[in-house]
């Protein structure tokens, strides 16, 4: 499919009450369509993977568009500039934590800028290091859990930020760890208990809400069976 049809296709799908709706949420208004995820997902379906359009569409800078790049990307093609040049676009939160999950997860060597992004000062950038560690927690099936273990200092590193969009991505992460497996749960339970004690309001929001879900019987059960 080429890049003007695909365009084209999007604005068929425009939603003003959408957008209405999406900003009231902090989704960056501007440049948006108001297309659903599920609706970009099926046409993500219909056009299969090329890296050329991802490209294309992202440099388009529209905000659906950037998100349906993230979906029909090959990872493999993927470089550490697109990396870098992405990352540095980021200007609302969906769009970093889709094309997180989309694409940025699946790229073989995005472990290694897990730490470079979260001791950056951009807000998305920042967001995009605990978003990855949230991804891989939840869909990396095979990593072993000494390589997460090693990205708890982070958590502890970054529980200071009050933004809101990165204290959210940090306790996203910590969760996330912590219901991987038991051993995981023990270490980011510790953790948990580390971060509250550094005393400030975020510090204390993140630990809080981690403890809750990670100590709470739901979580527990299941790990419990999944020995």
């Amino acid at each position: 499919m080429e890049f003007k049809e695909v365009i084209n296709r999007l604005k068929g799908m425009a939603d003003p009450e959408a957008v209405s709706g999406m900003a009231r949420f902090g989704i960056n208004p501007e440049n948006t369509y108001g297309v659903s995820i599920p609706n970009l997902r099926r046409l993500a379906k219909e056009i299969g993977k090329d890296h050329t359009l991802a490209q294309q569409l992202w440099a388009s800078g529209i905000h659906e568009a950037r998100i349906l790049a993230s979906m029909i990307d090959r990872p493999e093609e993927v470089s550490d500039k697109q990396l870098e040049v992405w990352v540095n676009d980021f200007d609302s939160w969906d769009v970093c934590d889709q094309v997180c999950m989309n694409l940025f997860e699946k790229v073989p060597f995005v472990w290694d800028k897990i730490e470079q992004w979260s001791s950056r000062e951009e807000e998305f950038v920042k967001r995009a290091a605990f978003a990855l560690i949230a991804c891989l927690a939840w869909h990396d099936k095979t990593t072993k859990d000494d390589r997460f273990i090693g990205l708890l200092p982070l958590i502890v590193a970054a529980a200071d930020d009050d933004r809101n969009f990165v204290k959210k991505a940090v306790n996203w992460a910590l969760r996330h760890i912590g219901k991987r497996n038991q051993n995981l749960n023990r270490a980011a339970v510790a953790t948990a208990i580390e971060v509250r004690d550094l005393g400030s309001r975020s510090a204390r929001w993140i630990a809080a809400d981690a403890l809750r879900e990670l100590t709470g019987e739901a979580v527990q059960q299941r790990l419990a069976k999944t020995k």
